[in-house]
């Protein structure tokens, strides 16, 4: 089999399971695709991803839907502001042996899951927020001198609610960083609310089913790294990263003035990554600049850090981003 049939037939494969997802997803979750892609993309991309939307939107729902679809081992973590890094990642502990002696063993924690959903993680303290970096950054939890791996796929979908602020701890930048996208879950249109109200108010019970093995999204997250991108297309998003900086030289007004630090190189990973999914969501096995371009505010809106002034006038990071995106011009191929 050559190289282009065989890359044909991996992209059905990966478009017939993408399509089992939606569908079994679908069932639970009214609307949403552009939110439900969102999520799809940072799992195949092998990262994370940090929903925010006021409550009642279905972030939790939907994170438990795709656990069930998966059929991927789950685990939620309410946060609370009495929640300690044990609580998180596990802790040691004094237990009887096999034969009666008192041996020291490590009790995991629920950060040990394919699957971890961190409910509300603006409710914790920065000291247990901390807790979930190594395990973002590295797929892997450190307890005294021992490393302990996490099972691939591995995939921290955290939840926050923008209004009502009180009692909560911001994340800081360095783990914001980590998070692949940051996506905004919107409020429903008419038409979805009717569904809502059709599958909550009539006593239905839906679930989705598993539908894709861990083998499967596996071999999924393998494809998404063959995907070709052209260089003309890595230089436009190493572009977009860079004039994300004040001090660029393909900077835009907005930036220069409301902008104090532009995003890390975790930025342009982010785009071209999902740029990638992107175009394997399209059924092409090849991204372009438009689908950069449509991966870049999910991947930027939470790694620009803005400026007093641009705080305090609400200067949204989406603004600035699109303003970018209008004035960069791709570079010829």
């Amino acid at each position: 089999m050559s190289d282009i049939d065989q890359a044909k037939e991996d992209i059905a494969h990966f478009e017939q399971k993408l399509g089992a997802v939606r569908e079994e997803i679908g069932k639970v979750i009214v609307g949403q695709r552009a939110l439900v892609d969102g999520v799809l993309t940072c799992l195949l991309a092998g990262s994370h991803a940090l929903l925010e939307g006021v409550p009642g939107l279905g972030k939790t729902m939907l994170v438990r839907t795709l656990a069930q679809t998966l059929t991927l081992d789950f685990s939620r973590i309410q946060f609370t502001p009495d929640l300690m890094p044990a609580d998180v990642i596990g802790t040691v502990v004094l237990d009887e042996g096999a034969q009666g002696g008192k041996v020291f063993e490590f009790r995991k924690g629920p950060v040990f899951a394919n699957l971890v959903l961190a409910d509300e993680v603006n409710r914790a303290t920065p000291k247990t927020q901390s807790a979930l970096l190594e395990a973002m950054q590295e797929q892997r939890v450190t307890v005294g001198r021992t490393t302990h791996q996490l099972e691939a796929p591995y995939c921290v979908l955290a939840t926050q609610n923008p209004l009502e602020m009180e009692g909560t701890y911001p994340l800081p930048e360095a783990q914001l960083d980590r998070f692949f996208y940051k996506l905004e879950v919107p409020f429903p249109s008419r038409e979805d609310l009717h569904g809502i109200l059709d599958r909550t108010t009539t006593g239905k019970q839906l679930e989705a089913r598993g539908v894709v093995s861990r083998a499967d999204i596996l071999a999924m997250q393998a494809l998404v790294r063959r995907v070709p991108v052209p260089r003309h297309v890595q230089d436009y998003a190493i572009r977009v990263l860079q004039a994300t900086h004040p001090d660029a030289q393909e900077t835009t007004g907005l930036v220069k003035r409301y902008v104090r630090t532009g995003a890390s190189p975790r930025g342009v990973q982010a785009m071209l990554l999902g740029a990638k999914i992107g175009a394997l969501f399209a059924g092409r096995f090849a991204a372009s600049i438009d689908d950069v371009k449509a991966a870049a505010p999910p991947a930027l809106r939470h790694r620009l850090l803005m400026s007093f002034e641009g705080e305090a006038e609400g200067i949204r990071p989406d603004t600035i981003i699109a303003e970018i995106l209008t004035s960069l011009a791709p570079a010829k191929s």
